[in-house]
């Protein structure tokens, strides 16, 4: 049980709580319309970086091949900055490596950054990185950027973890959504244009001719 010595204190806290479910709900609905992955990762980092008043937010995925972070979305960030350098999840900030978010309050004094001096010119001061998981996989990352020194409560990370749970569900959604619909577009080549006068569906359509029907029972 949660005791607030000072009214306010109790109104500051009810006040953040409602900000927190806005952005999950405002969040939710936006990507819940979304077909594409990449529009995902943009709708949350717009989200993200709104309702935490941020300089900028970011999203990555890892590449298994080269083992780096590829930055698929971000908000309020210079292309300078982007372009700064590939990222190596396996080595600096490991919020996409060990599955925990990762809070810095100083990127000037921070073994872990790995371009301080490309983070100061574009005014950057904190970050807080969090993983993207689906599935029980690490498939990424969501980092949140200030322009003033930061000192993230544990509603914020709380708050950031959601909604990077969120963003990593609905990009693989979309994956499946496009796998499906090229899917079904290559049942339709196969079955050819004159199929569809009608609407009638049998378990054999879409089967090669050249293919016994009776393996369809199966």
């Amino acid at each position: 049980m949660v005791l607030f010595n000072n009214p306010k204190e109790k109104e500051a806290s009810m006040e953040n709580h409602t900000i927190y479910y806005d952005t999950i709900t405002r969040l939710t609905t936006a990507i819940s319309q979304c077909k594409d992955p990449e529009e995902v990762a943009l709708m949350t980092v717009e989200n993200v970086k709104t309702a935490f008043k941020a300089k900028g937010c970011s999203v990555f995925l890892v590449d298994r091949g080269t083992k780096e972070l590829g930055l698929v979305a971000s908000y309020g960030l210079s292309p300078e900055y982007l372009n700064k350098g590939p990222i190596h999840f396996m080595q600096t900030i490991k919020e996409a490596k060990d599955a925990v978010p990762v809070a810095i309050f100083d990127v000037m004094d921070d073994p872990r950054i790995e371009y301080p001096k490309e983070a100061k010119k574009e005014g950057i001061s904190s970050l807080l990185g969090v993983p993207i998981i689906s599935h029980n996989k690490i498939i990424g990352a969501l980092r949140i950027y200030t322009k003033d020194p930061w000192k993230c409560s544990v509603s914020d990370i709380t708050l950031a973890q959601a909604v990077a749970l969120i963003c990593g569900m609905a990009m693989d959604m979309c994956r499946m959504y496009k796998g499906y619909k090229s899917s079904i577009e290559i049942l339709k080549n196969m079955r050819g244009k004159d199929t569809y006068k009608s609407n009638k569906w049998t378990p054999h359509e879409g089967v090669p001719k050249s293919v016994d029907p009776s393996i369809c029972d199966y």
